[in-house]
C-alpha cells in the first residue's frame, strides 16, 4: 500500500518538475526562485523513497516505534507539501514579473500540487490503520523476545525510540542542508564548504550514536549528546537569522523562507527528542538489555520454525534430552501399560 502512494506521489512530483524545466526561459537560471522549484521536488522524491527503505527497515526489525514514526513522518511531508504549494506560487509569479517563464505553467501545475497532499493524507491514514494492527503483531512478538519484566520492556522501548528518531534526524538534516546550500549561500563563501562537509560528518555522528548505545558505550554517548546540543544550537541559529532584518542574507532567504522553517523547526523538535533519549538509554546501561539488543532483529514463531530454531533436538549422545546417560544409548523413557 504504502509503495502504491509512494509511487503516484513521484509521478505527480516527476512530471511537475519536468513542466517547470520544460516552461523555463534562458535566463531564468540567474534567479534564485528557478532553483527552489527543483530542489523542492527532488528532495521530496529522495523523502518518498527514504520512506520506503524505512518501511522495509521497521518491518524487518519489528520495531513498532518506527512504525508509528513514519506515520508522522507522512504528516511531516503533508505539512511541507502544503507550505511548498504557496512557494512554488510565489517563485512562479516572481519569474513571471522577469518574463522567464511560461506564465501559463502555474494552471498546469496547480491540479497536481493540490491532488497530492491529498493522496498522502489518504496513505497517512490508511498507514495509521495498519500500524495500529502491527503494534499489536509485534508487541507479542516483543513480550516473547524481551519476556515479561516490565522494566526490561520500558528500557528496550526506550532504545527503539532512540533508534528511530537517529534515522529521522538523518532526513530533516539532509533536507534542511541541501535547501540552503543550493538556494541561499553563495558558492564562493567559506560556509558553502563548511555546510558540505557537515553532511558526511553528520552521516557518521549518527551511525556511532547508534553502534555506541548497542555497545553501552557511554564516553561515546557523552560525546554524541554534547554533539547533538552543538547541533541543536546551529539550526536555532540558522532559525533565528532567517527572520533576523538586520542579516544582510535577509533578502537570500526569501524563496525559501517558509520551507526552511518547516524543516529547521522539526530538525530542533527532533534533536530535543533524540538528546533526551540519549540520556535515557546512558541511564539504562549495565542493566542487563544489552544482551536483547546485540542481535536486533526479532524473531516471530514462523520466522524461528523456519530457521529450525522453534525447538530443540534431543542429544542422544548424552542421553534423552540433554541428561547425561550412558555413551551410545537413549535415556530411561516413561512407559505406560
Amino acid at each position: 500500500m504504502n509503495g502504491i502512494v509512494v509511487e503516484t506521489t513521484n509521478l505527480g512530483y516527476r512530471y511537475a518538475f519536468a513542466k517547470f524545466q520544460q516552461s523555463l526561459r534562458e535566463d531564468a537560471s540567474k534567479y534564485t526562485p528557478s532553483r527552489t522549484i527543483p530542489t523542492f521536488l527532488a528532495l521530496y522524491i529522495f523523502g518518498f523513497l527514504y520512506q520506503l527503505v524505512l518501511v522495509y527497515d521497521a518491518l524487518r526489525l519489528k520495531n513498532t516505534i518506527q512504525v508509528i514514526g513514519l506515520c508522522l513522518y507522512n504528516v511531516g511531508l503533508l505539512i511541507y507539501a502544503a507550505v511548498q504549494m504557496d512557494q512554488i506560487h510565489d517563485a512562479v509569479k516572481l519569474l513571471k514579473g522577469k518574463n522567464d517563464i511560461d506564465p501559463s505553467v502555474w494552471n498546469t501545475e496547480k491540479p497536481y500540487l493540490i491532488a497530492i497532499p491529498c493522496i498522502i493524507a489518504l496513505g497517512t491514514v490508511l498507514m495509521a490503520v495498519i500500524a495500529w494492527k502491527l503494534y499489536d503483531e509485534f508487541a507479542w512478538t516483543i513480550y516473547k523476545h524481551i519476556s515479561a519484566d516490565l522494566r526490561m520492556k520500558r528500557r528496550y522501548l526506550t532504545f527503539q525510540i532512540y533508534i528511530a528518531l537517529l534515522k529521522f534526524d538523518f532526513f530533516f538534516f539532509l533536507g534542511f542542508t541541501i535547501q540552503f546550500v543550493v538556494v541561499v549561500v553563495d558558492h564562493n563563501d567559506i560556509e558553502f564548504y563548511l555546510t558540505i562537509a557537515a553532511i558526511p560528518v553528520t552521516i557518521i555522528i549518527l551511525l556511532m550514536a547508534g553502534l555506541f548505545t548497542r555497545k553501552e558505550n557511554t564516553p561515546g554517548m557523552i560525546a554524541s549528546i554534547i554533539l547533538y546540543f552543538a547541533g541543536l544550537a546551529y539550526f536555532l541559529f540558522k532559525l533565528v537569522r532567517m527572520y533576523q532584518h538586520s542579516s544582510s542574507r535577509y533578502g537570500l532567504y526569501d524563496p525559501v523562507r517558509r520551507p526552511l522553517t518547516t524543516f529547521a523547526v522539526m530538525t530542533v523538535i527532533l534533536i530535543t527528542l533524540t538528546i533526551i533519549n540519549a540520556c535515557m538509554c546512558t541511564a539504562n546501561f549495565g542493566r542487563g538489555l544489552k544482551p536483547h539488543i546485540a542481535g536486533r532483529k526479532v524473531e516471530s514463531e514462523e520466522e524461528k520454525l523456519a530457521n529450525g530454531n522453534m525447538t530443540e533436538m534431543p542429544n542422544y549422545h548424552y542421553g534423552g534430552y540433554g541428561g547425561p546417560g550412558a555413551g551410545g544409548t537413549m535415556g530411561s523413557r516413561m512407559t505406560i501399560d
